[in-house]
């Protein structure tokens, strides 16, 4: 059973299709405790977790999910199961859960019985289709309606130039955040600052 610990946040993955396991390998790589529950015996045996072979409320209490700090559910296709299982977490007493949804129906359901919605396909199609049409960004984050993070290359024209000099938020509206080069990051980015390549 899982040994609940104080300083860091344990996860619970329910469902291991693509995206259920590149979650859970991603946090178990983190070094986060991660439980891995699928009805699929071969898919848990590749991340030597639990076994569930068909996954009820019981089974899950059993396996200790009600431990878990956040709980993912990544069954998108089963809409029934998706629904089901997300009440049975939550029912359980999980601070925080996140479910995957394949259509805007079953996520409003999902948010109505009180979990956090993603739509990892419609997410990422948006966000390769930004970068397709813009070519002088290398990655984007919508964190509403109105606010992106976005990742450019450094035009020609402002290398060597200052943020003061080429009054950035003035011109364009942007706020710097960070500048990376190469393999570091900066996050305090004086007025002074001179771009390099």
């Amino acid at each position: 059973m899982i040994k609940k610990k104080k300083e860091s946040a344990s996860f619970g993955v329910i469902g291991l299709g693509r995206f259920g396991t590149a979650l859970a390998i991603t946090l178990a790589q983190a070094g986060k405790e991660v439980i891995a529950v699928d009805r699929d015996e071969s898919r848990v045996k590749e991340l030597r977790q639990y076994v569930a072979d068909t996954i009820y409320s019981d089974t899950l209490k059993e396996i200790g999910i009600q431990n878990c700090d956040v709980v993912a559910v990544c069954i998108g296709e089963k809409i029934d199961a998706s629904i089901l299982i997300t009440m049975s977490v939550i029912d359980l007493g999980v601070p925080k859960v996140i479910a995957k949804a394949s259509s805007v129906e079953q996520g409003e359901v999902l948010k109505r019985i009180g979990a956090t919605v993603v739509y990892p396909e419609k997410d990422m199609a948006v966000r390769l289709g930004k970068r397709l049409i813009s070519s002088t960004f290398m990655d984007y984050i919508a964190l509403d309606n109105s606010v992106e993070i976005r990742q450019i290359s450094v035009p020609e024209s402002m290398l060597g130039a200052s943020v003061m000099e080429l009054n950035i938020r003035k011109k364009y509206g942007l706020n710097i955040i960070a500048v990376q080069n190469g393999h570091e990051t900066n996050i305090e980015i004086a007025p002074d600052y001179r771009f390099q390549e």
